[in-house]
């Protein structure tokens, strides 16, 4: 018997992307909701013959504190997985935590300077700022501890740093997309999205709704505004992996022309002016994927990392409504998608843990473990181990079937021979000036070649 701890917090702040884990993250990756008050009551042990393995031997009691972010789906899946992990090993008892993405990261920063970090901690694509406090995994991938035999090296090297450290394990494969709800884009007389849709067909499509339907006709990317000015519209131009926003390497910008940010930046103060996309005052509104505008009838589109789809489709399916889901759109038809298969998230063991040991046990089952996955359901992204995928695969609704094929989609995708989808330190600073420069481009007070300018300038500032 053992008695479960969760502190609870109240959630301030709006919806940022994750990444996918893209500069993004990925970035997406986008995906946050209030924090709920739990408390874990206790519980007899698993029968012995549970389907996924007989309870360990008794040994030393460990109790491993683990945080995340994330919607209230993840947060119910995520403790009825460490609730069987906590039945099949006694000995393990879980303090866990959960939050919004912006309250995660306060809170993170504030456990990073009292070298206090949980024993289990998720990070996304803007690790490069947490490598002190992550213990890497390769001791334990040597020993046995951590199985990686049916996760591809394709996989393995999403959630490693740039000299081959295994720095976690990742806990989905993902990927970014437009949500949509046909059946307004067809009340309105709009045109669907399709696979060669550009931005200027967006636009026109969101506008038309706004029109005749007097509601926004894209919600809010929030965070994921960056992701789609800055990482992919960029890295849509010129020839493929001629541009990117940060270089390879992370030690400088991957364009030259600050003007390649100029149409975009426009476009979208433009649709802000027209109310066809919510200004700061009504993003702010949104705190996580399920009050997304799209999700409330108040949007017929939404951007999405598309672990989050399912969700919403599911929300969406209860008010009698269907989604449907479409790649972004391109700078020119016959152009660079600008996507990539990226990691969601991962899991890492902390250089602050007591019980590292312990700490990536519970990770490779989290990531492994077929029952497990069959709790969460791919809520943070297609398995990369290749059995659960398998597993999951068989017994997919329809909304997990419309993600795992648009995944396949995009892998097809011609993309660059290297890419990186990383955060350098500083990205959040010029994450926030950009969005505050759209709306000075709004209201008047900067044009939207001088919001360019002033935002690759933030970011060539980070390497100086």
């Amino acid at each position: 018997m053992k008695r479960r701890l969760l502190s609870s917090l109240m959630v301030l702040t709006m919806l940022t992307a994750s990444v996918v884990g893209c500069g993004n993250a990925a970035a997406d990756s986008t995906d946050s909701a209030p924090q709920q008050e739990a408390t874990k009551e206790e519980k007899a042990e698993a029968p012995a013959d549970s389907a996924t393995e007989a309870p360990a031997e008794s040994e030393e009691e460990i109790t491993l504190r683990m945080a995340w972010w994330g919607s209230q789906d993840r947060h119910d899946k995520t403790i009825a997985a460490i609730e069987l992990y906590e039945s099949l090993h006694p000995n393990i008892t879980f303090e866990y935590e959960f939050y919004s993405f912006d309250d995660y990261f306060t809170k993170l920063k504030t456990l990073v300077a009292s070298d206090e970090v949980w024993d289990v901690f998720q990070l996304g694509g803007n690790f490069p700022m947490y490598l002190d406090k992550i213990y890497p995994l390769d001791e334990y991938i040597e020993s046995g501890v951590v199985d990686v035999s049916n996760i591809s090296e394709a996989n393995l090297k999403t959630t490693r740093d740039k000299d081959g450290t295994q720095l976690g394990l990742t806990n989905g494969i993902n990927t970014y997309g437009i949500a949509y709800d046909p059946a307004m884009f067809e009340e309105a007389g709009a045109e669907l999205p399709n696979e060669n849709w550009t931005w200027d067909d967006y636009q026109k499509a969101a506008d038309l709704i706004t029109e005749k339907l007097g509601i926004f006709g894209s919600s809010t990317f929030l965070s994921s505004d960056f992701i789609a000015g800055c990482s992919a519209y960029v890295s849509q131009q010129g020839a493929l992996g001629e541009n990117s926003f940060f270089n390879i390497d992370l030690t400088g910008m991957g364009f030259t022309d600050y003007q390649l940010l100029t149409p975009f930046i426009q476009m979208r103060a433009d649709m802000i002016k027209k109310g066809s996309y919510p200004d700061a005052g009504a993003s702010a509104e949104v705190t996580n994927i399920e009050n997304d505008f799209l999700v409330t009838g108040e949007a017929a589109m939404t951007w999405v990392a598309v672990n989050q789809f399912p969700t919403i489709y599911n929300v969406c399916e209860e008010q009698g409504r269907t989604l449907a889901l479409a790649p972004i759109p391109k700078v020119t038809a016959d152009g660079n998608s600008g996507m990539v298969i990226q990691s969601s998230q991962m899991l890492c063991v902390s250089q602050d843990s007591a019980h590292k040991e312990a700490a990536a046990a519970f990770i490779s089952w989290f990531e492994n473990d077929i029952d497990c996955n069959m709790i969460l359901q791919a809520e943070r992204g297609i398995p990369s181990n290749e059995l659960v995928r398998e597993a999951l695969a068989k017994e997919a609704t329809t909304a997990q079937q419309i993600m795992y094929d648009y995944v396949d989609y995009v892998s097809k995708l011609p993309t660059p021979s290297e890419y990186n989808v990383l955060s350098p330190d500083g990205q959040d600073q010029v994450q926030d000036n950009y969005l505050n420069y759209i709306q000075q481009v709004v209201s008047g007070e900067i044009t939207a070649d001088e919001a360019a300018q002033k935002t690759y300038s933030d970011a060539e500032a980070l390497f100086k």
